[in-house]
């Protein structure tokens, strides 16, 4: 058995994410559930077997330094993956998520349809913010792939690694993978404006300097994508300035007022029939009164206006995960055990709602 004959064997169970470990056979994730295969608990020279033939010079000093190495590995008539291996217990383990060779609709994610008015943008930033495995990359190449179909623009992607591959249509596209086509992060993103984009994917905005690329691209007339690790979208507000020292949170918080466009949240849950996955979406377009109260500071007031904005297809997650159980697509248990105040979610089940005046 080799790490392509599992990969392979991936594809062929539906699995999205396979697990190596050191004391367990390989595990599968079929449908959000882990699935361990009926095979004997691989050895510590099984897994090395398996992981250490993905790993090339570059990617062995990575092991070294850092302890664990991302990586993008591709098998002919089988697919893409996404790899992460790394060290526990001073051991290799290994999680790879099986990238699907069709980047999907944003029907076929199940999306909300106000997330479309992300791709009508011709100028600013949107983030898009979740835990890992929540769904955020497919939904971004979902929503740039809209774009690539409906408008004749460059589309510029510095991505570690890349996942989804595109195929141009109206739009011009360049993947840029970190390490592969560019030696590092900051390289790419110091020479992304002189390549002439329209649309950027910055990927995951990870420091100061990153969200600092991002406003001045969006500045001076590009769209922006990137995401982040946050919990909702009013806290990712706070998270981005977190970031900053405070003598620059007054020149940040002007340049977000005036370029941000949107903030999503997701999370991704398992549905009531069985092997379905459902994305519950955070929206939070920036209207004339969020931009005030980003401009001037009051992120407590955020997502109070968040809840209350009924004119701008904003969605909370307590309303999203409303909805999907009204339809009958996600059960009570799996909506409560996701939402950020459960009794505010009960209260909503049985319509039950606050309004400005209290209880109605």
């Amino acid at each position: 058995m080799t790490i392509n004959d599992l990969l392979a064997a991936m594809g062929k169970h539906n699995a999205t994410d396979l697990h190596v470990r050191v004391g367990e056979p390989p595990v599968f994730r079929v449908a959000g559930d882990l699935v361990r295969l009926k095979s004997p608990p691989l050895t510590l020279e099984q897994v090395n077997e398996l992981l250490v033939p993905l790993l090339d010079e570059r990617l062995q000093g990575e092991m070294k330094v850092r302890g664990y190495a991302d990586f993008s590995h591709s098998i002919d008539g089988v697919g893409r993956f996404r790899c992460n291996i790394f060290k526990a217990l001073g051991r290799l383990s290994a999680a790879i998520r099986r990238v699907k060779p069709k980047i999907p609709t944003y029907e076929e994610l199940n999306l909300p349809s106000p997330i479309r008015k992300c791709a009508d943008y011709e100028q600013g930033l949107v983030l898009l913010g979740g835990i890992t495995g929540s769904g955020k990359s497919t939904s971004l190449a979902a929503i740039l792939d809209d774009i690539n179909h409906r408008r004749r623009c460059h589309i510029l992607t510095i991505e570690d690694p890349v996942e989804y591959v595109f195929a141009d249509d109206k739009a011009v596209i360049n993947q840029r993978e970190v390490f592969t086509d560019v030696a590092t992060f900051d390289d790419a993103l110091r020479s992304a404006v002189r390549e002439d984009p329209d649309v950027m994917l910055l990927g995951e905005m990870r420091d100061a300097s990153t969200f600092e690329t991002a406003l001045t691209a969006a500045e001076t007339g590009h769209l922006v994508f990137g995401t982040v690790h946050s919990s909702g979208a009013a806290q990712t507000l706070g998270r981005i300035m977190d970031l900053f020292p405070t003598d620059k949170h007054a020149q940040i918080r002007t340049a977000l007022a005036f370029n941000l466009r949107c903030i999503l949240n997701q999370k991704l849950l398992p549905g009531i029939e069985k092997g379905t996955m459902y994305p519950v979406v955070e929206i939070m377009f920036i209207s004339p009164l969020m931009k005030k109260l980003i401009q001037e500071g009051e992120f407590s007031k955020v997502a109070e206006a968040l809840a209350k904005d009924r004119e701008n297809a904003c969605e909370t997650f307590a309303v999203a995960l409303n909805r999907l159980y009204k339809e009958k697509k996600i059960a009570m248990d799996t909506a409560l055990a996701a939402a950020p105040n459960p009794e505010e979610l009960r209260m909503m089940m049985r319509g039950i709602t606050i309004s400005d005046g209290g209880i109605v």
